[in-house]
């Protein structure tokens, strides 16, 4: 009888110290899961900014050059109209809002006969304009484009652009040239977006006071 009370004592003194030790255990281990968790998560009050990279303007940028030659049928006779287009770093430079640089361009026209003579030939920068612009386009503005528009009566027609680089603001004009080489630059009302108070379309230029 006392072997058999000493044996269940015994039982029952191991029973409770495994227990005891699984018990730790599972507290351990439920604590490591809790701290492993609560390390995890970030603080409900951080702020993640994000980094303001200034961007930096690139080298001036520039147009392509070109040249365009066409033969045009004019007063009777058979004429060549050239208009080429070169950007020039002697002229001063446009600068943007985020003062990227664009080079401005020199412009060329010549006409000639079909003998090879030549009728008409004259270089234009945007000085040649200036007078049918306004203060922002004087400023802000490159002589972009110059072409041949058509041969009507006695004159020969071209439409020239002065605008804000990359992008759709610009200034049409009208180049005129008559049968006796009288040139004559004009505001395109009909495609001008600006005000029409501000264009002045008696404003004329001949060679001599339009000189680059």
């Amino acid at each position: 009888m006392r072997i058999s009370l000493f044996f269940i004592t015994f039982a029952t003194s191991s029973y409770m110290f495994i227990m005891k030790q699984t018990l730790s255990m599972l507290l351990l281990a439920g604590m490591v899961v809790v701290l492993a968790a609560c390390g995890g998560k970030k603080k409900s009050n951080d702020i993640i900014a994000p980094r303001i990279v200034k961007v930096q303007p690139k080298e001036p940028i520039r147009m392509q050059p070109y040249l365009d030659e066409r033969k045009v049928e004019w007063i009777g006779k058979t004429y060549f109209v050239t208009i080429g287009r070169q950007p020039s770093d002697s002229l001063p430079m446009v600068k943007d809002e985020t003062g990227q640089k664009y080079v401005d361009n020199v412009f060329s026209l010549k006409v000639s006969r079909k003998d090879g003579s030549v009728f008409y030939t004259r270089t234009f920068t945007k000085k040649a304009l200036t007078q049918y612009l306004d203060d922002d386009f004087n400023k802000t503005g490159v002589f972009e484009g110059l072409v041949f528009d058509k041969a009507e009566g006695d004159y020969l027609f071209f439409g020239a652009s002065v605008g804000h680089p990359q992008s759709d603001e610009y200034i049409p004009l009208v180049f005129r040239l008559s049968r006796m080489g009288e040139l004559t630059i004009k505001r395109d009302t009909q495609m001008d977006s600006v005000p029409e108070d501000q264009v002045n379309s008696n404003q004329q230029a001949t060679d001599e006071d339009e000189g680059v």
